[in-house]
């Protein structure tokens, strides 16, 4: 439809609203000023900013008649795609710098700036909406949208400067790329809301999961996890799913793997042989401690089929989050109306620098590089007491990875690939050895230990003695490390020591 409209336009644009019989006038024939310095300045003019800035008063309409400029009642822009160009592989750092826009943030800031006359669009996805207004209101832009809109332009613009400063800050005065482990010193992030949560740690806290663009970089998030069923997603339950990603993803590598999360905390993770069926892979990690898995969150690493699917379904859960499921198994779990069912294609793809974690504290924001294993058990750093066999070594390797998942002081019991105890969150380190052996009773007996952070005391190998653990994988570093191997060696327990600590507060 016709709406009398006269549009202004740069050349890209201008050469595709001619190829589609759309009438339009060139910029540089309506500023008298052709485009200039390749391109550079197209819309850095009186004529074009003056027609957005001008307020509708007599003296600012005496102004503009006096130059001979129009008042712009609507400005469309499509930002170059800075953040586009950066991620694809090759760029140049004078690519980017050349897809840093000027003109285009100039002109968006100056229409929402003045958005009770001027009506700002950033998002080609408004364009039906701002249409449909058109014809509803004569031609005019209502005052609520054009409000909406220029919120919406400031937002993009400052996302826009916020991922050119990030970019800038990555790299040096010379262009190169920084460290990827380094953290710059200014930070910028840049989230868009993907909805609202059901609801935040409890029912009456508003919570919103926020998209950081960062994330593009990384590899699959929950961002990217698709809904197949289920109630809406609360904040525990993407914490509780975030927490059963990362497990998973930690020891894939291994085998399958289940993992069963309660309160961001581990409670039954197995590991099975390559040939192992993931259904009774999952079981063994649910039946490590099956009164906690009641209401929990589970991961797997490999596709659901209608076996897994049977199994999911004998044990209230809120959420299970896995690559892909079989069609089979979709419908077997539609049962369950309120379990949350995820699919998260990427997974498993392997992430080259490690995250970056953000905390809010009180005044200010918390960062760090997410947690790694640097040292392999293989090798570790200096060898404790004792050699384990092949068969011990694997579970060490298992416990010692699964433990940098549970909150400090953590312990973990592992025996045949399956958690048979977890002692977390506690303010002694003998404590939480004595909480997973509880856990563990009788199942303790042959069970290897990991400890995220170093012994003080001899105590903690006399109470795995006693429950007949028969190795431990610990970071050492304590005055009391003679001490403590050599109450190892007492009591005939292997003993490695990496020097790697991975306390999670």
């Amino acid at each position: 439809m016709d709406r009398g409209i006269e549009v202004i336009s740069t050349g890209g644009t201008y050469a595709e609203l001619a190829r589609l019989g759309v009438g339009a006038v060139k910029v540089g024939d309506y500023t008298g000023v052709p485009e200039i310095l390749d391109g550079r300045v197209k819309t850095l003019h009186p004529r074009i900013h003056g027609g957005i800035l001008a307020l509708p008063t007599e003296p600012h309409q005496q102004e503009l008649q006096k130059h001979d400029i129009s008042p712009i009642d609507l400005v469309v822009v499509n930002l170059y795609p800075f953040a586009r160009t950066v991620r694809t592989p090759g760029c140049t750092f004078e690519q980017a710098i050349e897809q840093i826009d000027v003109g285009g943030p100039t002109m968006l800031r100056a229409a929402a700036k003045n958005w009770p006359r001027v009506t700002a669009v950033v998002d080609p996805r408004d364009y039906e909406r701002l249409a449909a207004a058109l014809d509803q209101h004569d031609g005019c832009i209502p005052e609520p949208l054009r409000r909406e809109l220029a919120r919406k332009a400031f937002a993009h613009t400052a996302a826009y400067d916020a991922e050119i400063a990030d970019y800038l800050a990555r790299h040096d005065d010379h262009g190169l790329a920084r460290p990827d482990h380094e953290l710059v010193e200014s930070m910028f992030v840049v989230g868009r809301a993907t909805g609202e949560l059901r609801y935040g740690e409890n029912p009456h806290q508003q919570a919103r999961f926020y998209r950081l663009e960062s994330g593009d970089s990384e590899p699959g998030g929950l961002d990217r996890a698709v809904v197949h069923q289920g109630k809406a997603l609360s904040y525990n339950n993407l914490l509780d799913a975030d927490a059963a990603l990362a497990v998973v993803r930690e020891l894939a590598d291994l085998g399958p793997v289940a993992a069963v999360i309660k309160h961001v905390s581990p409670c039954g993770v197995a590991v099975g042989a390559t040939s192992d069926g993931l259904a009774s892979v999952y079981a063994s990690a649910r039946e490590a401690d099956a009164e906690s898995a009641f209401g929990g969150i589970v991961a797997v690493s490999r596709t659901v089929g209608s076996e897994t699917a049977e199994r999911l379904c004998e044990t209230f859960l809120e959420v299970v989050l896995a690559p892909e499921y079989e069609p089979e198994a979709l419908a077997r779990l539609s049962n369950k109306k309120n379990l949350r069912v995820l699919s998260l294609p990427g997974l498993l793809a392997p992430c080259r620098v490690p995250p970056v974690q953000l905390r809010s504290i009180a005044g200010g924001v918390l960062a760090q590089r997410m947690d790694r294993r640097v040292v392999s058990l293989g090798s570790p750093e200096r060898a404790g007491a004792g050699v384990p066999t092949p068969e011990q070594l694997r579970d060490l390797d298992i416990a010692w990875r699964i433990v940098m998942h549970v909150r400090s002081n953590a312990i973990v019991l592992v025996h045949n690939g399956v958690t048979v105890g977890i002692g977390g969150g506690q303010t002694s380190r003998v404590e939480a050895v004595r909480q997973a052996l509880a856990r563990a009773g009788r199942r303790g007996h042959g069970a290897v230990l990991a400890s995220d952070a170093f012994f003080p005391f001899r105590d903690s190998v006399d109470e795995a003695a006693r429950a007949g653990v028969q190795a431990i994988v610990q970071p050492g570093g304590s005055m009391r490390d003679d001490e403590v191997l050599a109450a190892a060696r007492e009591q005939g327990i292997v003993m490695l020591l990496t020097g790697e600590r991975h306390f999670k507060h």
